[in-house]
């Protein structure tokens, strides 16, 4: 208690703080802000810096010590949002995905967005059938390699990449037919833009995945699209809501509530439980603001509102911005020469905000278990230091790629969709809310197997995110029921404290009406103010009667206790 007392006064002598906020292409952008600085100006900077004007579909995040990640609101002191100490570090990240990417006004916006897909492909979040990721990763190559040269691009180039959690050979080779026959001739922007199309039609297109329980204790990830309200639990997407069907998103403590309304007047509850309190308000902010940016025709729509029914109880939010259809329009308009971007392997120019690239593992690959020429290594080596945004992979003895997908429909918001042969598993140093941490054996196992394990990798968060293994807090049924004893407990805890919680405030609202009423009352039989309804008031018998007996005898009681309490303090 102590020592925070003192590092917050250390905080509030300081005039400026540091603040480094990494970027889409994982470079740092670092400046300093005033103490009392709101999220808007250090959001704007960065966007002056990227000479971005589109940038209603990004944000900044940032982890408390909590391990618990939030958006930075642009409406509020920086440092007040900031539960540590500075220097501050956080991310620009897309908070709004575009529904249309490919449909983007400006080629800045498009490759920032592109870089964001990339990095959800890369840690699991976009999940997809096999051919649809060995194209989109073709695209990748093309965009930051360009054309197949049989002198740059030895035998087996492909697999120097990472482009998913888990390669298989067969995707590699396929990868590099692709990018070998089919996309010859395409400009990076033209790549990026069929990138954007391709990965706008995925099922998980979108998904900031937030891991949560169901009613049953099964594990299930919850998440925002441009199109709706989505749940992903095993290798199915069993909710899809639209935006049109939700009505409410209710909270309190670690319960989720999402009310909507289907066909026929049908009306549903969906009730999950997040794996904190914290994570859950996360969670309620983020359904709330995803909603007003994609359901409302303008920002004057958006409305206050509260995490309960009750107008005493529960935190109120509004959403700070415009709304997808205004973004749109505005975007319609914006007429300018395109700014100049930087793309991996390009020199950069001193004409314009600086977007470059570095390759982001330093450590030189493992060889292949065949044999290679060593000319062949030489250039794979010389692959390796160039400047391309897609980190070389070390090459593993480990599983498969990733699951085959089925193909489904995506219009319909009944039924339940396969999205993959295995169960949805986005890497746990991305997630938005913390889960339990893992050991260390299954640390080194998601390593060995080709899975991002480290913040190192992901350079996502800002100071170190919390991991866990396969078999984490919500990877497995057993740990789930193992649980449930001590959230059961808890829970129980938990209810008392909000019966007391809310007692509390019900006391506290009653004194305030008692307190207007004497106020009234004061008014009444004191003022000499002459107004109608007050002298029909003063009139009637039942006041007259109230007055003299009551009222006059309590006046002259507490008048004269004064006089002896003032009388008391003149004699002393």
């Amino acid at each position: 208690m102590l020592s925070r007392f003192m590092s917050g006064s250390i905080r509030n002598l300081e005039r400026e703080y540091s603040c480094t906020v990494r970027l889409l292409d994982d470079t740092e952008y670092t400046c300093t802000i005033q103490r009392d600085a709101k999220g808007q100006y250090l959001f704007d900077l960065i966007c002056h810096h990227l000479n971005l004007l589109e940038k209603d579909y990004f944000g900044i995040r940032y982890v408390d010590p909590d391990k618990q990640r939030h958006w930075l609101e642009v409406t509020k002191s920086i440092a007040k949002q900031m539960k540590c100490q500075p220097p501050f570090t956080m991310c620009l990240r897309v908070k709004f995905y575009p529904p249309e990417p490919a449909a983007l006004k400006e080629e800045i916006t498009r490759y920032l967005v592109f870089l964001q897909i990339k990095r959800d492909l890369y840690h699991g979040r976009l999940l997809c059938k096999t051919s649809d990721a060995a194209m989109l990763a073709a695209h990748i190559l093309q965009a930051e390699i360009g054309d197949y040269d049989p002198g740059k691009h030895p035998e087996g180039y492909s697999s120097k990449f990472q482009f998913f959690p888990k390669h298989s050979e067969r995707l590699e080779r396929r990868i590099a037919d692709l990018h070998k026959t089919e996309l010859i001739g395409q400009t990076p922007e033209t790549s990026e833009r069929n990138f954007l199309q391709k990965a706008q039609m995925l099922e998980t297109y979108g998904v900031d995945p937030h891991p949560c329980k169901d009613v049953s204790g099964n594990p299930a990830f919850l998440a925002f699209t441009p199109f709706g309200f989505v749940v992903l639990q095993g290798n199915k997407r069993v909710h899809f809501l639209k935006w049109t069907e939700v009505t409410k998103l209710k909270f309190e403590a670690k319960t989720f509530n999402v009310y909507a309304n289907q066909k026929e007047d049908k009306k549903i509850i969906l009730t999950y439980f997040a794996p904190t309190p914290e994570a859950c308000k996360h969670l309620w902010k983020c359904g709330v603001e995803n909603q007003a940016f994609y359901k409302l025709e303008k920002s004057s729509q958006v409305r206050t509102v509260s995490s309960s029914n009750l107008f005493f109880k529960g935190s109120r939010f509004r959403y700070s911005g415009r709304v997808a259809k205004e973004v749109m329009e505005q975007s319609s308009k914006i007429k300018r020469e395109p700014p100049e971007i930087h793309r991996s392997g390009l020199v950069p120019s001193r004409s314009c905000p600086s977007i470059t690239h570095g390759p982001r593992l330093t450590s030189v690959p493992r060889t292949r278990r065949r044999a290679v020429h060593i000319s062949i290594m030489e250039g794979l080596e010389s692959l390796r230091d160039s400047a391309h945004s897609t980190p070389v992979r070390s090459v593993s003895h480990g599983e498969s790629f990733m699951p085959r997908s089925r193909s489904q429909a995506t219009d319909g918001s009944e039924g339940t969709a396969v999205i993959s042969d295995e169960a949805y598993s986005p890497s746990d140093s991305v997630l938005p809310t913390p889960v339990a941490d893992h050991s260390m054996e299954q640390a080194v196992s998601r390593q060995i197997n080709g899975a991002p394990c480290s913040i190192e990798e992901e350079k996502e968060s800002e100071a170190g995110t919390p991991m866990r293994g396969e078999g984490g807090d919500f990877g497995d049924g057993r740990s789930a029921q193992e649980g449930a004893g001590g959230d059961l407990s808890l829970s129980e805890v938990e209810q008392v404290n909000k019966f007391v919680l809310s007692v509390l405030r019900l006391l506290l609202v009653t004194i305030g009406l008692l307190f207007v009423l004497l106020l009234l009352l004061i008014i009444l039989t004191e003022s000499d103010l002459d107004i109608a309804f007050l002298r029909d008031i003063r009139q009637t018998p039942e006041f007259e009667q109230f007055h003299y007996e009551y009222f006059c005898p309590l006046r002259r009681w507490f008048a004269c206790k004064l006089r002896w309490v003032g009388g008391l303090l003149i004699n002393k």
